[in-house]
């Protein structure tokens, strides 16, 4: 692994520890800090808050399965039937066969766009439970901590 020293020099990571020893015990003040982080909730700075709560990524899971899958199934069944109707209006026509094509890719594709409209609603649903029982396993790791401290009750 490479890394900076504080001089500028790239060093392996074996020679940065060295160099930094030395800097240490010549008395020469060292110290390391982070050049940068990427904004967010954890950066300087950040909001502190996730971009949404776990009811409104509920609510978007029940847009989801409520508005978009059946309104696309609605448009879907609207769309077969009116092609249906042209095919059999064309029979016997290169029309009908170009028609049939265009609905067989069509129905591929609102076969995908409803595989990711389910696969993201349910990704929804998982990410709220989610960091519920990641916030609650660590509250349980930090439990101990805290009942140990020399500083309760102070």
């Amino acid at each position: 692994m490479i890394q900076q020293c504080r001089w500028g020099r790239w060093n392996m990571a074996g020679e940065f520890d060295r160099e930094w020893d030395v800097a240490r015990t010549a008395g020469q003040p060292v110290a390391m800090r982070l050049n940068g982080a990427p904004p967010g909730p954890l950066a300087p700075g950040g909001s502190g808050t996730f971009g949404s709560t776990p009811a409104e990524k509920t609510a978007a899971a029940n847009t989801i399965e409520n508005e978009l899958e059946r309104s696309t199934t609605t448009a879907t069944e609207h769309a077969d039937e009116a092609t249906n109707t042209a095919v059999k209006g064309f029979e016997g026509w290169d029309t009908a066969a170009g028609l049939k094509k265009v609905a067989d890719t069509w129905d591929k594709q609102v076969k995908t766009l409803m595989g990711r409209l389910a696969f993201e609603k349910n990704m929804l649903r998982q990410a709220s439970g989610l960091f519920v029982r990641n916030d609650i396993g660590l509250g349980d790791q930090f439990r101990p901590i805290g009942a140990q401290s020399r500083l309760n009750g102070l």
